[in-house]
């Protein structure tokens, strides 16, 4: 197992440089010149020019990213073009907005899908029809969609929940769970319907296998089966459908907090994006990159836990 963590480490590295080779390289095509912008259209071309150079613009894309590389190495992610802020206090600033959402999201979409997905398994009939219908209404509905209907409903028509806004958990915990309940719940609706349907499935191939009719033959009690042979064994291959959803959640992530003005990454990269601010743009990139290496990196340790066998490959 401690084999396995370290190759995760090893490799995750070159994924962080592929990551961000892909970002620059890609960002230096969409139109647009960030001292122009800074400038105004108004601008001269000789100042446009002197803020080139004094922003490093005019050197080679190489040369520029190759600078950008060596002070990342030394944990110095640059700073924004428009704002003169450390790209790493931006990125610190909007982090437990963004974690909120996402740790906030996973918590349902585990305990939910699982619940719906063991319930549909055990019960069959109506409830496994409805979770099929229901997977499907998720699974067509984006996230952002779900959102603007959520704010029209329960923020507008009925006014339960803030359209807008975060408060901070250190401010005050009630105000910032009530802010994230429709974000959440946005975020969440499709991941809850995959896992749900990927535990109900794995969760009948399990029921019917022959040591599970041993154990009613002997009268251990259902909730025993369930609890604990059923959704153990079931878990493995939702495990990984719930990784999945949850780095998917990260681009859903962009939408709903754009729809609930949240001052998370989000927001932060999609402002970056739209006015060109390359060092911002990369440095939340980078942190993409790490979320995802987490995740898949807790991921495996789970599978050890639940399976033996992972633990002494």
């Amino acid at each position: 197992m401690a084999r396995l963590i370290v190759t995760r480490l090893l490799l995750s590295i070159v994924l962080i440089v592929i990551s961000s080779i892909a970002i620059f390289f890609l960002m230096s095509l969409v139109p647009g010149d960030p001292a122009r912008t800074i400038l105004g259209a108004n601008a001269t071309p000789d100042a446009v020019a002197r803020l080139q150079d004094q922003l490093g613009l005019n050197q080679p894309l190489l040369v520029q990213y190759t600078t950008w590389l060596g002070g990342a190495v030394r944990g110095d992610l640059g700073e924004s073009v428009f704002s003169g802020d450390p790209v790493v206090t931006l990125i610190l600033a909007r982090v437990p907005v963004t974690l909120s959402l996402i740790l906030l999201s996973t918590i349902v979409i585990a305990a939910l899908g699982t619940g719906l997905g063991l319930l549909s398994a055990v019960r069959g009939g109506p409830v496994g029809t409805f979770l099929d219908a229901i997977s499907l209404v998720g699974l067509a509905l984006p996230s952002y969609w779900v959102a603007i209907v959520l704010v029209a409903l329960f923020a507008v028509a009925i006014r339960i929940f803030p359209a807008t806004g975060y408060t901070a958990l250190t401010d005050d915990p009630g105000a910032w769970l009530l802010s994230l309940v429709l974000p959440v719940a946005a975020l969440s609706l499709g991941g809850v319907t995959i896992v749900a349907k990927q535990m109900r499935d794995s969760a009948m191939d399990v029921l019917a296998r022959d040591y599970i009719r041993v154990l009613r033959s002997t009268g251990v009690r259902e909730r025993t089966i369930v609890l604990k042979h059923v959704l153990r064994n079931a878990a493995l291959p939702s495990l990984t459908v719930l990784g999945l959803t949850v780095v998917g959640a990260l681009t859903g992530a962009v939408f709903v907090e754009n729809v609930f003005v949240l001052p998370g990454l989000g927001t932060l990269v999609t402002q970056a994006t739209t006015s060109h601010d390359l060092p911002v743009v990369l440095g939340v990139g980078v942190f993409f990159t790490l979320f995802v290496i987490i995740v898949n990196l807790i991921i495996d340790v789970l599978y050890g836990v639940l399976n033996p066998k992972v633990r002494v490959q």
